[in-house]
């Protein structure tokens, strides 16, 4: 009795122990394949999800996040018959877990392979200067192919990069002689540059100093006969003044005689100091008006008789 009793529990607790089995929960960036009696029945996402125990199984846990594929170096062979080894490196995404898991037997190798096929044709086309200096080229060829022959494995190619590209040994060393030729022109080029340069320049500051020394002759010049003609203006100002002066000074002395009402004798001795005045040592020749004469024999009589 007591065993028929304690049956019911025991089933009980093992029918809870398989409901919580059932019971699943699916992690973000992650999606469960699930499969029931071996056959896809349905794809979880994130989240919490019940299955049928013994009934689905989750078949493949896929993961959703962008991941990246480094592939080892492949050697290819270029269009002028030069072989390289050129690795590759591919960014990619699931977007479809059930063709992921059901596409291809194994996805990562299928790329792979894929790849290495894809950058031999496209680098057989090239030589290997272009193969050089076509990188960006390459790449959106190579993901173009790539993208489009993995849509039905479910998988999205977002990128891909050549991560290097080592030609031969005799290759590199000959690009090297070459490029440090190429350095060595370059600079020699500059070196003349910066020679014509400053020949260039310096002719041009000579020229710019002989102008600005032949303007300033000029200026001096301009200066000096602009001074000397200042100079003749006031030389012959302070003449004129002097000679208005001294008419003046004439003119008020006869004024001055004519007020004191000066006799004939007076008026010729005055008229014979201006005849002396203007022959002080300027004039050779003197003509004097006869009148003037005689009263330069009085005052000369004059003067000889005082004397003695």
């Amino acid at each position: 009795m007591e065993i028929l009793l304690v049956f019911p529990v025991f089933i009980f607790i093992f029918l809870i122990i398989l409901a919580c089995s059932g019971i699943r929960v699916v992690p973000q960036g992650s999606a469960y394949v699930v499969e029931r009696f071996g056959r896809y029945s349905q794809t979880w996402n994130a989240g919490l999800h019940i299955m049928i125990p013994l009934i689905d199984r989750v078949a493949r846990k896929v993961l959703l996040k962008e991941r990246v594929a480094d592939f080892a170096p492949q050697p290819v062979i270029t269009k002028d018959n030069v072989t390289m080894q050129i690795d590759s490196v591919v960014y990619y995404m699931v977007v479809d877990p059930r063709l992921y898991s059901y596409g291809v037997e194994n996805p990562l190798l299928a790329m792979e392979n894929l790849t290495a096929t894809t950058l031999r044709n496209i680098i057989g086309d090239m030589t290997l200067d272009e193969t050089l200096t076509s990188r960006e080229t390459i790449n959106s060829r190579m993901l173009q192919t790539i993208d489009l022959a993995t849509d039905p494995w479910g998988i999205k190619v977002t990128r891909v990069e050549l991560k290097n590209i080592m030609p031969p040994a005799a290759i590199r060393e000959s690009m090297e002689k070459q490029m440090k030729a190429e350095r060595e022109k370059r600079a020699q080029i500059l070196t003349a540059e910066g020679h014509k340069q400053a020949m260039i320049l310096e002719a041009e500051g000579h020229k710019e100093s002989a102008v600005l020394e032949a303007e300033a002759k000029k200026q001096a010049t301009i200066l000096a006969a602009e001074a000397e003609k200042e100079k003749e203006i006031r030389e012959a100002e302070g003449r004129a003044e002097a000679i208005l002066k001294v008419q003046e000074a004439t003119a008020n002395g006869l004024k001055m005689l004519k007020n004191a009402e000066a006799d004939e004798s007076v008026i010729r001795l005055k008229s014979l100091e201006a005849f002396a005045k203007a022959a002080d040592g300027q004039a050779t020749k003197i003509i004097i008006p006869s009148d003037i004469q005689g009263a330069a024999g009085l005052v000369s009589g004059i003067t000889e008789a005082i004397k003695k």
